[in-house]
């Protein structure tokens, strides 16, 4: 066989071994991807009532929250701590910088009817999820969630 022949097929069985590897590999990833898609939840807000469901998954999780009104509502999920959530001086509202190094993440107020998405990496434990609209946590505005494994 001629030797710049030779070195073609060579070449080309190589290219050809790589593409077969590459192809056989891509559904893996895909699969892996597809197993670490965070887990979407729907949470609704009305007035003094948050509806989530009672359990969630550990890892990353997407929050579609719908705000039923009628008023504006934040939102803020907190790793629970063995004591109350610490109120600020005007006692109304929950002093949000004594609990940063809690708070998995947060939501500025959304208008009456709004859907927004909050994407938050949950360890195992629990948490409380509640609005910081002046006087709505005092007037029970929160729920506790427990995320497991």
């Amino acid at each position: 066989m001629n030797p710049s022949v030779s070195a073609r097929l060579r070449r080309g069985l190589l290219v050809g071994g790589v593409a077969v590897a590459v192809a056989l590999a891509i559904p893996a990833v895909s699969g892996a991807q597809a197993r670490q898609r965070p887990k979407t939840v729907k949470v609704s807000e009305r007035d003094f009532h948050i509806t989530t469901p009672k359990r969630l998954p550990a890892g990353d999780v997407v929050i579609r929250l719908k705000n039923r009104g009628p008023d504006d509502h934040e939102f803020f999920v907190v790793r629970a701590g063995e004591a109350e959530l610490p109120m600020r001086a005007d006692g109304l509202t929950v002093d949000e910088d004594a609990i940063q190094h809690r708070t998995a993440g947060g939501l500025e107020p959304g208008v009456p009817g709004s859907v927004r998405t909050l994407r938050v990496h949950l360890r195992p434990g629990r948490y409380v999820m509640f609005c910081n609209m002046s006087g709505h946590y005092l007037g029970g505005m929160d729920t506790d969630v427990v995320v497991k494994p």
